[in-house]
């Protein structure tokens, strides 16, 4: 009975990652303009996509970073949605970008006005990563595999 379950499980996960066509990490900004400006400098690229209400950049692997400004968020959501822009917020997501060079992004987001949280640094799991904070508080990493070296 148990071994009908897993093959039913692994049925249904498999065909659940065969449905998924695509993967956008959407972040939700205070000022559009100004983030969209930040990660154009930091990831060099321009966004694919720059509408008042969505910015969006092509990662690599197919996933796309959007940045929606709250009261977006909040106006297609409503009030049951907590709201985004309220005060003691805590970062709730990160944004981990492999690179061969984290320094120099880690550099590029410093001098776009990032804040720095640690500094590019051997990690336990592997990697070199260094963090900071985006301009609304997402944190944001910058790592390679230091195991490559």
């Amino acid at each position: 009975m148990v071994l009908l379950f897993a093959r039913s499980e692994t049925r249904t996960r498999n065909h659940e990652r065969e449905a998924m066509t695509a993967a956008h990490f959407i972040l939700y900004v205070s000022d559009e303009a100004a983030s969209t400006s930040f990660y154009s400098k930091v990831l060099g690229i321009a966004p694919r996509l720059e509408v008042e209400g969505m910015s969006e950049f092509d990662l690599p692997g197919g996933a796309v970073l959007g940045l929606m400004p709250e009261v977006g968020i909040k106006r297609l959501l409503g009030d049951l949605l907590p709201d985004p822009s309220s005060e003691g917020r805590a970062p709730r997501s990160e944004l981990y970008v492999v690179v061969e060079d984290p320094g120099k992004f880690y550099r590029l987001a410093l001098s776009a006005g990032a804040r720095e949280l640690s500094p590019v640094q051997p990690r336990d799991w592997g990697h070199d990563v260094g963090y900071l904070l985006d301009l609304d508080g997402h944190v944001l990493a910058f790592a390679r595999d230091g195991s490559e070296d």
